[in-house]
């Protein structure tokens, strides 16, 4: 056989040679897929920066601006599973224009929003977004892991995976920038304001603030989607059987597999962590260490890149350290940092949690490959479950927002990350170990 044909032959089959990243004939969709891995990142991390312009614009609590990553999450925990749905009908592709459009839509719902000045109406926006960004993990996330040799999947994974933090560190800049102003009141001018009359018109055009940057983004999600509807997508090995094998594609056999239903505690337990992170980073920075909320929104953009910074490295690593032993290390070293953070608030802390980005890193893509390995037929209603696992940002900041409430220390709300941490390293290092099932032996 020539090398030209070797290079043709099936997806599956083990050569001496290191395995490409991903298969031949695939350039247009891996690249046009693992740019959503950057769109999706974008509002999600933007939400930090809601969090706190809404407390602002809309005088609310720390509890009740944690609920935007409530509603934000909850699209994708109710979402996920239809898209699983649609997607194990049709195709993947189809999910993904599905998902760009429900995100493209979410984004433009941002003005009426603005205009009415309804926080409510905010947070079904918000909705929105996150049902499309449901869409795009779902199909995304197994896709790029299936789209090649199952020994380069979590490299694979993590390469597209690393191309999310520029979405984030995106968003929050865009955030910085573009929604603070850098006005914030005292009480004694906010009661000054008001006797004049102008508080309210103040309020107006601080949310008004968020109108402009969604627009642009929900352009540019619009046009993605007309991009991927117009290219053609291979069919992966798992959808080329899936009309044989569908009948054995079910939830029941997914709890046969012990690493599959540790991986989706781990990846619970890791969204919760990051979200819980990052939403609250700013006000960590202001209370402990009084920085106006620009300076600490560039804190939030410089942690970001730490993230994307990791995730790259954590690419290559893993050609030499075997995933799972490395997101263990990572793991233990975020124990540490969050310690530190809790014990030792202000410059130590601030630092602390900027590097926990860095070695979280890797977590999420590594969980995901882990933890849908080997699901055969079922692999996008496991990767469904994955995606619905996020739920764990839903969860995480509103109990945040209750225990400051209690303690009036953001450093006492940030040391339930030490537990999400604690337990993604058990499965970094044993739960995550998967066995070939006996008939394929």
């Amino acid at each position: 056989m020539s090398e030209s044909s070797g290079a043709m032959t099936n997806l599956g089959q083990m050569t001496k040679e290191e395995p490409r990243l991903f298969s031949p004939g695939a350039t247009l969709p891996f690249i046009l897929v693992t740019a959503l891995f950057l769109f999706w990142g974008i509002p999600s991390n933007m939400n930090d920066i809601l969090i706190k312009q809404f407390m602002k614009s809309f005088e609310i609590t720390r509890f009740k601006a944690g609920l935007i990553q409530s509603a934000y999450y909850m699209g994708y925990f109710l979402l996920s599973m239809p898209a699983a749905l649609i997607m194990r009908k049709y195709s993947y592709k189809t999910g993904l224009v599905i998902g760009l459009l429900l995100y493209s839509t979410g984004t433009f719902l941002f003005w009426p929003a603005a205009v009415v000045r309804q926080y409510g109406f905010f947070l079904f926006a918000l909705f929105v977004i996150a049902s499309g960004a449901a869409f795009l993990e779902t199909g995304a996330n197994p896709f790029i892991a299936v789209l090649g040799d199952p020994r380069t999947s979590e490299r694979r994974l993590n390469f597209s995976q690393a191309f999310n933090p520029l979405g984030a560190v995106g968003g929050v800049l865009v955030g910085t920038v573009f929604i603070f102003s850098g006005i914030e009141l005292t009480p004694a001018e906010i009661e000054t304001m008001r006797a004049a009359g102008k508080h309210g018109a103040y309020l107006q055009r601080e949310t008004m603030r968020v109108v402009t940057p969604y627009l642009v983004i929900g352009t540019i999600m619009f046009a993605w989607a007309l991009l991927v509807m117009r290219t053609k997508f291979p069919k992966v090995a798992e959808e080329a059987h899936e009309g044989a094998d569908r009948a054995k594609g079910r939830f029941a056999d997914l709890l046969h597999h012990r690493h599959f239903v540790l991986g989706v505690v781990a990846q619970f337990l890791y969204v919760g962590a990051q979200v819980g992170t990052w939403s609250y980073y700013i006000q960590y920075i202001q209370d402990y260490t009084g920085r106006p909320e620009k300076v600490a929104g560039y804190f939030l953009t410089g942690t970001l890149v730490a993230f994307g910074v990791g995730r790259f490295s954590a690419t290559y690593l893993m050609k030499y350290y075997p995933p799972g032993r490395l997101m263990g290390a990572y793991s233990v070293a975020n124990v540490a940092l969050v310690a530190v953070a809790v014990l030792f608030p202000g410059g130590m802390g601030v630092w602390a949690i900027f590097l926990t980005s860095f070695f979280m890193s890797l977590m999420f893509p590594t969980i995901f490959a882990l933890g849908i390995k080997g699901l055969g037929p079922a692999t996008k209603l496991g990767g469904s479950l994955m995606v619905m696992s996020i739920i764990g940002g839903a969860v995480f900041p509103p109990i945040e927002g209750l225990i400051f409430s209690a303690t009036h220390s953001m450093a006492a709300a940030i040391s339930i990350l030490i537990l999400c941490y604690a337990f993604i390293a058990y499965y970094g290092f044993a739960g995550s170990k998967y066995n070939l099932p006996a008939t394929a032996n």
